[in-house]
């Protein structure tokens, strides 16, 4: 994940390349129910305005993450998912009742999905990358940006070109913790 980037910009052909590899990630029912607001400009500027309000910015560890040229705001819609196990060859399922009729939120399995093949996309076209939780006046986000309250908003993701300064892109605190084993994960025939 990058912290860093430089200014330059993303081309808009670049960001659809990535954009079209991810829309092929799993989606059930082929409901393919997730859409990406891509902020650039003055509208990446606004979203920090609002996430990481200037009087914070002193004390924010990772100051060239705001440098990012690309912010990207992936959503979940479960209503995609409602419609579509409402259609005929879907509704003996019973998962076109409601939200509450899905043992998992395939929604959201589906858009991380998608959000994952965007990263790996963006690895793959030499950008940096970086998927972040949006703590903080969530609300105002949504109002900004006129995002429906009845898609849920899985985070951003910060896309542009890593600043070449690799002093800039210290690793977080978490990179150091040691990653599983294969064998710490896998269960064999039952837990």
């Amino acid at each position: 994940m990058t912290r860093a980037f430089d200014t330059r910009p993303v081309e808009d052909d670049i960001v659809e390349r990535m954009v079209d590899l991810a829309t092929r990630a799993p989606s059930a029912g082929k409901s393919q129910g997730w859409h990406l607001i891509v902020l650039t400009g003055a509208d990446a500027a606004r979203f920090w305005d609002i996430s990481l309000p200037e009087d914070a910015r002193a004390t924010f560890r990772w100051k060239r993450l705001l440098d990012a040229p690309v912010i990207a705001i992936p959503l979940a819609d479960p209503g995609a998912y409602l419609a579509r196990y409402s259609e005929p060859d879907k509704a003996s399922t019973g998962l076109g009742t409601g939200e509450d009729a899905w043992p998992t939120p395939y929604w959201t399995v589906d858009a991380s999905m998608s959000v994952m093949t965007l990263l790996l996309a963006a690895e793959s076209e030499g950008l940096g990358a970086l998927l972040f939780g949006i703590f903080h006046d969530e609300a105002a986000i949504r109002i900004a940006f006129g995002i429906p309250d009845r898609l849920q908003i899985l985070g951003a993701i910060a896309l542009g070109w890593p600043a070449v300064d690799e002093t800039a892109d210290h690793a977080g605190r978490s990179a150091t913790r040691p990653r599983r084993r294969a064998l710490d994960v896998i269960h064999r025939g039952g837990w």
